[in-house]
């Protein structure tokens, strides 16, 4: 499903490492196969976020074939400055179509009179064009990601032929507090689980609130933002910049 203000892109990397947030905190870490929702998130919020929208990603578009390299890296301990010779294993040649589009932040009744639909819109698609306004990452600081405008279905998937691949039970994301959708959810760092289906190529995602399984992690407050705060200047920002 297309929305008024859809966005579509493709994003590349020579690597890519898509982690579970439980391995994270060290060892020796293996991507996911797939990039998950949160992580193309983090990428579309690389090129252009504002409190006042939440990004709601469609789908993505697995292009390549999922292939695996495994690395020999020596991260730095948590606790001294040692480090061990720990194993990781990265996705490689990644590339993959993103389809997305914003919502209004209810969270923020604040930014109320920055909710200027073509603005936003305008500008993302600008920012796509131009690769972003900050660094993209396909997971974690060392892959580097590129990201492009194109039309979501354009060119050959190596999974067109593929009628259907399931993944099992996967990380979805996380909702912080300033971006809660229920009473449940409010307050609280949530992380959400769900099953992904790849249908030639695509995975169609779930939306947040639609997650089949989701657990608060601990209390969180929401951030205030606002020009009485001195830390938001957003609403003053022209649609033509």
């Amino acid at each position: 499903m297309a929305y008024r203000n859809t966005v579509e892109f493709e994003v590349t990397g020579d690597y890519a490492l898509f982690s579970d947030p439980v391995l994270r905190v060290g060892g020796e870490k293996c991507s996911m196969q797939v990039p998950t929702y949160e992580a193309l998130k983090g990428i579309l919020s690389s090129v252009y976020w504002k409190p006042t929208i939440i990004w709601i990603i469609d789908a993505v578009r697995v292009m390549n074939p999922i292939q695996t390299e495994v690395k020999g890296v020596r991260p730095i301990h948590y606790g001294d400055k040692g480090n061990d010779l720990s194993y990781y294993t990265y996705l490689k040649d990644c590339r993959y179509q993103v389809r997305a589009h914003f919502e209004w932040n209810e969270n923020r009744p604040e930014l109320a009179g920055d909710r200027n639909e073509n603005k936003h819109h305008n500008i993302a698609k600008r920012m796509i064009e131009r690769g972003g306004r900050r660094d993209v990452f396909l997971g974690v600081r060392e892959c580097q990601g590129y990201v492009s405008p194109c039309a979501f279905g354009e060119g050959e998937s190596f999974y067109d032929g593929t009628p259907e691949l399931a993944f099992g039970l996967t990380y979805h994301g996380v909702t912080y507090a300033d971006e809660a959708y229920s009473p449940e959810t409010a307050g609280k760092m949530t992380v959400r689980f769900w099953y992904p289906v790849m249908r030639r190529g695509v995975i169609e995602f779930a939306r947040p609130e639609d997650c089949p399984v989701a657990r608060p992690v601990r209390e969180m407050a929401c951030k205030s933002f606002g020009e009485a705060f001195g830390n938001f200047s957003g609403a003053n920002e022209k649609e033509a910049e």
